[in-house]
């Protein structure tokens, strides 16, 4: 039985690694595309922070995936078939991840997983062994991922337009601007992520100093001070108007110096947002799996997710995008729109809100779904001759065919092994 756990550990690490390839890249796309940092910075980033978010925010999601897809309860009495559709799942899913990655598409791993483990349990059990409930949630999720992204990128990229970038003076309206861009970058970050990162310490304190703190004091307090010191700093930074022997025509703007700095922090809650999120994709049916070796049981109402997958997931991610991230991310930054500093930081505010959100509900949107509507967002306000609507038809193209093309793999993939082990 070590030897099975080694090699489905080790199938998940493939999925995790072709995640990391395609659906990472969409964190650090926009990024890469204007500029703000090259793509070995974006790869050190990413890497950190993903890891770091799929550690700390993976088990929600992870949790949907593993008992809210298939209807658990049906495989209580042969959990043996459940496992070895939990395999096929991996096997389809990583296989479809790594042929859109070797073409540039920006697919949805969620899509891929969903489609896979709803097509092993159409062909195990019938329709009924899906959860078709959960899975009209998580379509809806789909379907409003890139449209409240895209709403949300429109409105702060019109905002910056007029209030900033279309002013006769830049840098004094952006002066005026620096406190609420920074309020508003560190307010998604703080309000979704910082309550759960800071409940323990406030727990810890109770215990050891014997006096209450508010839940909600530590995330406002350290909201604040960093709110304050990110305006400091951005200031400072603004006042420093030199060319400083920048290469790139672009940012020796001023304007779009500073929104490159402020695009590299949105860019950064993107990659923690996205690991939150997507890792569950990669190892759901692994956490599944080891759960029924451990207890000779199908998970039908919880389950809890042991930190070594967590880990494994989030290595996995770090290591696709070092290596094979380069085309998607080509795609995301500079296929749709050209970008600039200060749009590329209003489409990865909208989706870092959209996914963070997304996460702490637990529900596996798709993270390559808000980027692009975030960016065709920016599109829209910019002109809609900027969107190259070629690319856009490839992209969905790929959204469409990610759920028939897994399921059906998935499908045949099962009908195989089922005839051979059983």
């Amino acid at each position: 039985m070590l030897i099975t756990l080694l090699f489905v550990a080790l199938l998940a690490f493939y999925v995790a690694w072709n995640l990391g390839a395609n659906d990472v890249a969409n964190a650090m796309g926009t990024s890469v595309g204007s500029k703000a940092v090259t793509l070995k910075q974006a790869l050190i980033i990413a890497g950190v922070l993903e890891f770091t978010g799929a550690v700390l925010f993976g088990h929600e999601v992870t949790e949907t995936l593993a008992t809210k897809i298939a209807n658990p309860a049906l495989f209580a009495a042969t959990p043996q078939i459940f496992v070895v559709g939990m395999v096929t799942v991996l096997i389809s899913c990583g296989v479809w991840l790594q042929i859109a990655t070797s073409r540039g598409l920006p697919v949805s791993s969620s899509h891929a997983v969903v489609g896979a483990i709803a097509g092993f349990s159409w062909v195990a059990l019938g329709v009924n062994a899906i959860d078709w409930s959960s899975i009209g949630s998580i379509t809806i999720g789909w379907i409003l991922t890139p449209l409240i992204s895209g709403a949300i990128a429109a409105l702060l990229y019109s905002q910056i337009k007029h209030w900033i970038l279309d002013q006769p003076n830049q840098v004094v309206q952006l002066q005026e601007w620096i406190p609420w861009l920074s309020t508003a970058l560190l307010g998604v970050f703080g309000v979704i992520v910082l309550p759960s990162l800071t409940e323990p310490l406030s727990n810890f304190v109770i215990e050891q100093v014997g006096f209450t703190i508010p839940s909600h004091d530590i995330p406002l307090l350290t909201g604040a001070i960093a709110a304050v010191g990110l305006t400091i700093i951005s200031w400072r930074q603004l006042e420093e108007r030199g060319d400083k022997g920048d290469k790139e025509e672009l940012l020796t703007n001023p304007v779009e110096r500073l929104f490159a700095r402020f695009q590299l922090l949105s860019a950064s809650f993107v990659a923690f947002a996205h690991g939150s999120n997507d890792v569950g994709n990669a190892i759901a049916p692994l956490a599944v799996i080891v759960y029924i070796n451990r207890t000779g049981n199908v998970p039908t109402d919880g389950i809890t997710i042991p930190l070594w997958i967590l880990i494994l997931g989030g290595v996995g991610i770090v290591g696709g995008l070092a290596v094979w991230g380069k085309k998607v991310i080509a795609t995301i930054g500079e296929n749709i729109i050209a970008l600039q500093p200060s749009s590329g930081f209003c489409a990865e505010l909208a989706t870092a809100t959209t996914i963070l959100i997304a996460s702490r509900l637990g529900l596996p949107v798709s993270t390559s779904h808000a980027l692009v509507g975030g960016v065709v967002g920016i599109g829209l306000v910019q002109n809609l001759n900027s969107i190259k609507f070629q690319t856009l038809k490839g992209i969905a193209a790929a959204w469409l065919i990610t759920i028939p093309v897994s399921a059906a793999l998935s499908a045949a993939i099962f009908s195989i092994a089922r005839i051979l082990f059983f």
